[in-house]
């Protein structure tokens, strides 16, 4: 039995300390799931030379246009999936650009689907589908490291010359070694034994947050701070775009709403006709640079000087 325990993935193992949490009160109960959400926290904190690694090994394949493929069964899965569809309205990264391999389909975000991590052949078609080469990026997240859909998507894009990031939280994850970069969240056991949705599922969000605000940054896709390249598709983030024009420039309002209006609703385009240039050149400066935005502005202001 002892032997049984030991091959267990980390994430099934019992803390002993909470052997008895049901006979808990109440917010001792609470404060010793808090407690456990600090040690997620710490996990992510010694990952972050393993996350340096794996943005510096991913910033070059996404800027020349690769895409990133968020592979995950379960918990796992929906939190890609909530990493993911944030690109669009916090840094423009294209729709296009990103792409999913998820065990169970999109069905399984809402509902569990039985079976579906195990799906090997799944995951190695929806991979295939994908056509996956040397500029993508796939990360994949598996709690346990073991979950044959997810280690046959690595296996897979691996062999086809794709970049493979694993986010895992047991040291002696298979995972771990099957991927290019491992980034080991090492959050023990869970309360209760087995619910990865806990230390397990915070540790990866953080993490995964981490991964790609950074990747997005070094892209040029923040300038001084703030998410400049924002789009600005309800009234909340339309008013968030003038606010940082204004600031960034020292523009009035007016010119703020013309700068947007003539830049198409595009905030870096905006940010760089208030600083002197054309819609045109504001464009042009921006692909010239590969969207990044303190770059285009360093050359316009090289360029005005006398």
């Amino acid at each position: 039995m002892s032997g049984a325990r030991e091959r267990l993935p980390a994430t099934e193992t019992v803390p002993v300390r909470f052997e008895t949490a049901e006979t808990w009160p109440l917010e001792e109960l609470l404060e010793g799931l808090l407690e456990r959400q600090w040690r997620a926290v710490a996990a992510v904190a010694g990952a972050l030379p393993a996350l340096a690694r794996a943005v510096t090994a991913a910033e070059p394949r996404i800027r020349r246009g690769g895409r990133l493929i968020y592979a995950g069964a379960g918990t796992s899965g929906r939190i890609a999936v909530q990493d993911a569809v944030e690109l669009w309205p916090t840094f423009s990264f294209p729709p296009e650009r990103v792409a999913f391999v998820l065990a169970g389909g999109t069905v399984a975000l809402t509902r569990a689907v039985e079976g579906a991590e195990d799906d090997v052949e799944a995951a190695r078609a929806a991979v295939t589908a994908l056509v996956p080469g040397a500029a993508d990026v796939l990360l994949a997240l598996a709690a346990s490291g073991r979950t044959p859909f997810v280690r046959a998507a690595v296996t897979t894009a691996r062999a086809r010359g794709t970049l493979t990031v694993a986010f895992v939280n047991d040291p002696r994850a298979p995972l771990a070694v099957e991927a290019e970069h491992a980034v080991i969240l090492p959050t023990g056991g869970e309360f209760p034994a087995g619910s990865t949705r806990m230390a397990a599922a915070t540790a990866q969000k953080i993490a995964l947050n981490l991964f790609s605000t950074a990747l997005m940054t070094r892209l040029g896709r923040v300038h001084r701070g703030r998410m400049v390249a924002l789009r600005t598709a309800n009234a909340k983030l339309a008013a968030r775009a003038r606010r940082l024009l204004a600031e960034l420039t020292g523009a009035d309002e007016g010119a703020v709403v013309r700068a947007l209006a003539d830049a198409g609703g595009e905030v870096p385009v905006a940010l760089l006709i208030l600083r002197g240039a054309s819609p045109e050149r504001a464009r042009a400066l921006l692909t010239r640079h590969g969207g990044h935005v303190t770059r285009a502005l360093e050359a316009l202001v090289d360029a005005q000087r006398p």
